[in-house]
């Protein structure tokens, strides 16, 4: 009566091996979900940047506003007769 006993102890462990550990087994689905979780993350980031980016570009072909503030504080650029003044941001002495 021990022999039948083996045998079917055996007999579910080689059907469970492919529940668990073959290629479609709970591990590697679990692998994939947390794969699939990560990239929905990177997905809402990056559509977080291309929303704000799509307003920006928006902004530029809308008027001359955005593209002259953007030249001013990008490039420095000025109108004529205006003067342009750069003050320094305070930086912390080195001590010696």
């Amino acid at each position: 009566m021990r022999w039948p006993l083996v045998i079917l102890v055996l007999l579910v462990a080689v059907l469970q091996y492919p529940l668990w550990l073959g290629k479609g087994g709970w591990l590697r689905v679990w692998d994939v979900d947390r794969q699939l979780q990560e990239q929905r993350e990177k997905n809402r980031t990056l559509e977080q940047r291309n929303a704000g980016l799509e307003a920006e570009v928006r902004d530029l072909k809308s008027g001359n506003e955005a593209i002259e503030e953007r030249a001013r504080f990008e490039l420095g650029l000025t109108k004529p007769g205006e003067i342009f003044v750069h003050t320094p941001q305070n930086s912390p002495q080195q001590k010696h």
